[in-house]
C-alpha cells in the first residue's frame, strides 16, 4: 500500500523515499511471517521442547558435515555460548557427539549421530510436508525470486551489523 507523500506550506519537503518504505514494510512482513512460522513449528513439533534452533543446528551438520561450535555460531545471528549450550543439549539427547578436531586441539568438532541423522530426516520430511501446503497460489519462480531478495537483504543487514561498534 503506497504511503502519502508529504508537502508543507511554501517549501515542499522532499518526498519520502518509497523504496525505503517498501524495504521497511518487507522487514516488518518478514518478521511477522517468522513469528507465524515459529508458532506453526511449535504446533507441529518442528520446534521441539529442546529448542527452536535445534533443527537449524542439526540441519547444518547434516548438510555440511562436522563443524565446530564457533563455525556454527558464525553462520547464525547468535552467540557462540548459545550454540555451545544447544550443542550440549543435543549431545545429552544423543543427537550429536563431540569428536577430535585434527585442525584444532581445543575446539572439538560436532557431528550428527545416527539418532541425530534420523531426527533430521524426520523433521525435514515434516517440514517439506507442511511446506507443500503453504504458498499454493505462488509459482515456484516467484518463491525462488523471493528467496533471493530476502537473502540479499539479509546479507546487507549482516554487512551493516558487522560494521557497527
Amino acid at each position: 500500500m503506497a504511503s502519502p507523500r508529504h508537502k508543507s506550506g511554501t517549501g515542499a519537503r522532499p518526498n519520502i523515499d518509497s523504496k525505503a518504505e517498501a524495504v521497511a514494510e518487507l522487514i516488518l512482513e518478514v518478521a511477522q511471517c517468522f513469528f507465524r512460522i515459529r508458532s506453526l513449528g511449535q504446533t507441529t513439533g518442528l520446534i521441539t521442547n529442546w529448542g527452536g534452533g535445534s533443527f537449524g543446528f542439526i540441519r547444518s551438520l547434516a548438510l555440511l558435515g562436522p563443524l565446530t561450535v564457533p563455525q556454527i555460531a558464525q553462520m547464525r545471528p547468535t552467540s557462540r555460548q548459545r550454540m555451545q549450550r544447544l550443542a550440549d543439549e543435543l549431545a545429552a539427547e544423543g543427537f550429536v557427539e563431540f569428536i577430535d578436531n585434527p585442525k584444532h586441539r581445543r575446539s572439538k568438532l560436532v557431528r550428527l549421530t545416527p539418532k541425530g541423522d534420523a531426527q533430521y530426516r524426520e523433521l525435514n520430511a515434516r517440514l517439506l510436508s507442511i511446506s507443500s501446503t503453504i504458498g499454493v497460489a505462488l509459482s515456484e519462480a516467484d518463491i525462488r525470486d523471493t528467496i533471493e531478495i530476502v537473502r540479499h537483504l539479509s546479507d546487507d543487514v549482516k554487512t551493516r551489523s558487522a560494521r557497527l561498534p
